[in-house]
């Protein structure tokens, strides 16, 4: 083995340990890596290719919906803070505030989120009816000053999204475009990312800030966690009474709209990387992943040249999947198979002399390591179907973790056994904020994830034994 052909793989398992497991495949697949700068992160080209696509793939959604894309200043005056007490109390402890010399000038903090500064804009544009309804997403970074343990993706104190920010005349109109872009959202995460998600609103302590209520996308990880994915708030009046955002309506009268915010983030990265990684590395969904095919030439001296101009030539016919071509000299090929394995490359294709001879190639699949011999005539038709094949393969695999990992529970017994297992918990709740501050407590930090919105219960409160107000999910989270 030449000299340059070090060892770069993975050297923890993913069962044994899966912190270090997760940080090794960020880093050594090139997804991300630490910065100077505690509890930021640093998005490396292959990570931000995830990013760019995910994008792409939204930003058809929303502009279909109507909503268009703007952008907003990065500072926020102290005084908006404290227009919307809850949404400040909220925010208060993340906070990260500009110093500056210039004591004229009020005191500004970098957005955790953008509500005020949006809205104050609002309250300025919006003045009839015929204003309504205003619908604009931004692609932003933001900031929360996080205390807990920060990792990439999941949990730094910087990190990329988008917020959706609407207004509208009615409440009914607001409901209505709160669970669409939730419905969006699940449709993103299962047909593009291949992992399944739960979904429901939040309950009264875990809302967003300010909210009327707030809807959820809950996805389940392999060590026994919850990773929330996405939220759509209805937002009710609150905002718009604090900024002043009114607008005559067609009686002629001054109404007060009601309003919606959504979003993901670059969290949905680290949840593709936890799900469907394997003891190799990151294995990238297909139908999100920007290079779908790597071609390995299986190359010889004699053959060498030949070889090379058929690799040239298939990835020219498969140019529309993002297909590179791994013809470094110096490495062998199972090294190669080695490196994009743990890069998650979907699929690798094998062409060697005796394949030329055949006029076929092999086709290898990163999330099961199947093979097959598939003609050159066949690749057009064969390829998509092999992406779809894979995709599915791998939704279902993550969607048995999750219904594997579900347990519904009758009594605290049940529930604290069910939440010691790392397990996700459905369990009758009565709603109450003190009681879930108790169950957190007695559980060493498990969390309601959502309520159940599509089965009542007539169970007592699995903590309290007060009457159940619906069932709700629970677990640790990230």
């Amino acid at each position: 083995m030449p000299e340059k052909e070090e060892n770069i793989g993975i050297t923890v398992k993913k069962e044994e340990d899966m912190p270090e497991w997760y940080s090794q495949v960020c880093q050594k697949a090139e997804l991300a890596d630490t910065s100077s700068i505690k509890g930021f992160m640093v998005i490396r080209p292959n990570g931000y290719a995830i990013w760019e696509n995910i994008q792409e793939y939204f930003n058809k959604i929303i502009k279909e919906k109507g909503v268009k894309n703007a952008y907003f200043p990065l500072l926020i005056p102290e005084s908006f803070f404290k227009k919307e007490a809850e949404h400040a109390k909220g925010f208060a402890p993340e906070l990260a505030w500009v110093e500056r010399t210039d004591e004229t000038e009020e005191k500004l903090a970098i957005r955790p989120t953008s509500e005020t500064i949006m809205y104050d804009s609002y309250s300025k544009w919006i003045r009839s009816y015929r204003d309504l309804p205003l619908r604009i997403n931004q692609w932003c970074n933001v900031l929360r000053w996080e205390v807990k343990q920060t990792k990439v993706f999941l949990r730094t104190r910087e990190f990329l999204w988008q917020e959706g920010h609407c207004v509208y005349e009615t409440e009914e109109e607001c409901d209505k475009e709160v669970y669409l872009f939730l419905e969006e959202y699940k449709k993103l995460v299962e047909e593009q990312l291949a992992i399944p998600v739960i979904t429901g609103k939040k309950t009264e302590k875990e809302k967003f800030a300010g909210a009327k209520y707030t809807t959820t996308i809950e996805a389940f990880m392999p060590d026994g966690k919850a990773l929330q994915c996405g939220t759509s708030h209805n937002l009710g009046q609150g905002f718009a009474k604090s900024f002043g955002i009114k607008y005559i309506g067609k009686d002629e009268k001054e109404h007060t709209p009601w309003q919606s915010s959504w979003g993901f983030s670059t969290r949905l990265i680290g949840a593709i990387v936890m799900v469907h990684g394997d003891n190799k590395g990151l294995v990238l969904p297909p139908r999100i992943a920007k290079d779908k095919i790597v071609i390995v030439p299986i190359l010889f001296d004699k053959t060498k040249k030949e070889v090379l101009k058929k690799a040239e030539e298939l990835k020219k016919k498969l140019e529309e999947y993002g297909t590179i071509i791994d013809d470094r000299e110096g490495y062998s090929p199972g090294w190669k198979y080695n490196e994009w394995e743990m890069k998650g490359i979907p699929l690798r294709i094998e062409v060697g002399p005796k394949d030329m001879e055949k006029k076929q190639v092999m086709i290898a699949r990163r999330d099961n390591g199947k093979k097959e011999a598939v003609k050159e005539t066949e690749l057009a038709k064969r390829i998509p179907e092999i992406i779809n094949e894979m995709h599915n393969d791998m939704y279902t695999k993550a969607k048995k973790l999750l219904e594997d990992n579900t347990v519904e529970t009758k009594d605290w017994k049940e529930f604290e056994k069910a939440i010691n297992d790392r397990k996700l918990a459905k369990a009758p709740f009565c709603g109450q904020q003190e009681c879930e501050d108790q169950i957190k407590d007695k559980t060493a930090g498990a969390t309601s994830r959502c309520i159940d919105e599509h089965k009542k219960t007539k169970h007592k409160c699995i903590h309290c034994d007060k009457e159940a107000k619906y069932n709700v999910y629970f677990s640790k989270s990230y």
